[in-house]
């Protein structure tokens, strides 16, 4: 989360970057907050003093005793300072029990060259590359396509688990395991990353290290009578890989991708993209997470930027680069760029990645530490970003590349996964 030290000497340079979000709900937790931090140390000052008042009191005791002088009231004054330690010692585990939650609810600060807004207006584009294809027909979207074509089941989904899950048969289930090894090939040879399998389930520690508990419990799905949740993306197990661990100096940086299907149950979603795969209560999704030196996190970002971009560049799709303001951004994250991808059926650009910079917030929250090179001990910055969202990817394609006759032509760069065959 935050350095205590420095949040209580320099309150309000944090302040100033929690009001930037523009959060409502933040104002009365900084007020809170604020207070908190002087009875904390008013807790902890009335402690050190009782403990101090004892060590006294045994320093007395000793030398009274080797000149032969009667300490049994001592004794019992320095029990009753006894009792009275116990007593502030609970009272302050108790208070840091909830000072610890409540500042666990408050997000990241922002980076200062992440543009001040109150929502999704404010976000800059940074980037724009692809023409966006032109059509001698008016084109359809995916779902219809997918339904014309028999790829995709909706209503068979439905009756199998429920609303906003579905069936991917022939083409478009082939397209999609394509898609999840090609981008596994391109991070892993062309941009260095290993690849991970990680767990799909994990515990509440490790969601906990990453943001999402206690703040996003809504957003998760929790296996009954069990203390695992379904993982909502892969940066979950993969950034906890370093939990509660030191990491030698000379091993950062360190680079991880990982397929995972991934299980949200978009709480307060509700009314948005109820048609096809745009917002699903599982997908897939190849994931990149690094775990870096401080001083390198910023240009280790922009160069995750470009990793997700290479990946649309080779598919040849049309999309745009955003970078999100205060408002818009994530819990976790110090800065935050949108990858958005054209969709022909909407003729609007659609989030396909995030690509988020966390600093230190993740590693002081799960304890991944290194020493630097004069044998200081100090947090790692952990970054993420999807490399891309497989099933969004595969949205991109069948509208981008669909034909009048209801064909798609396949990517360039895919046909070899296809034995060279161009349309389907």
């Amino acid at each position: 989360m935050f350095d205590l030290k420095q949040l209580a000497e320099n309150f309000e340079v944090y302040e100033a970057g929690w009001k930037k979000r523009n959060s409502t709900s933040l104002s009365s937790q900084i007020d809170s907050l604020r207070s908190d931090l002087q009875k904390r140390k008013k807790l902890i000052q009335a402690h050190e003093e009782l403990l101090a008042a004892r060590n006294k009191a045994t320093q007395e005791i000793a030398q009274k005793k080797k000149s032969g002088q009667d300490v049994t009231s001592d004794v019992q004054q320095q029990r009753q300072i006894g009792d009275k330690i116990k007593s502030a010692q609970e009272e302050l585990e108790v208070f840091q029990t909830q000072f610890e939650a409540n500042l666990s609810s408050l997000p990241n600060i922002p980076h200062s060259s992440v543009p001040v807004g109150t929502s999704a207006e404010g976000n800059v584009e940074v980037a724009r590359k692809g023409k966006t294809p032109t059509f001698d027909f008016e084109p359809i979207s995916h779902e219809i396509l997918g339904e014309k074509r028999g790829w995709f089941d909706f209503n068979q989904a439905a009756k199998i688990t429920g609303a906003r899950f579905s069936v991917s048969k022939g083409f478009a289930a082939k397209l999609e395991r394509v898609l999840i090894q090609f981008m596994l090939d391109i991070h892993t040879t062309e941009h260095g990353y290993t690849e991970v399998i990680p767990p799909f389930i994990v515990n509440d520690r490790a969601l906990y290290g990453t943001g999402n508990l206690p703040k996003f419990k809504e957003d998760l799905f929790k296996l009954e009578n069990h203390p695992f949740f379904l993982i909502p993306t892969s940066e979950v197990p993969l950034t906890n890989l370093h939990a509660e661990t030191e990491v030698k100096f000379e091993d950062l940086p360190k680079y991880y991708t990982a397929y995972s299907p991934c299980f949200r149950s978009e709480a307060g979603s509700y009314g948005k993209d109820l048609k096809g795969l745009i917002r699903q209560h599982q997908f897939n999704k190849v994931e990149l997470v690094k775990v870096v030196h401080p001083e390198t996190s910023y240009d280790e970002h922009e160069k995750m930027r470009t990793n997700a971009e290479r990946i649309l560049e080779l598919l040849e799709l049309p999309y745009r680069t955003m970078l999100l303001c205060t408002g818009d951004m994530g819990f976790a994250s110090s800065k935050t760029y949108d990858l958005e991808v054209w969709l022909p059926s909407q003729k609007a650009y659609r989030e396909i990645s995030s690509i988020s910079n966390c600093e230190a917030f993740q590693a002081r929250r799960m304890s991944a530490r290194f020493r630097d090179k004069d044998g200081k001990l100090k947090f790692v910055h952990t970054l993420n970003g999807s490399g891309l969202a497989v099933g969004r990817t595969l949205i991109a394609i069948l509208e981008n590349y669909q034909n009048k006759d209801l064909k798609v032509t396949i990517p360039k760069v895919l046909r070899p996964y296809f034995s060279g065959q161009e349309a389907v």
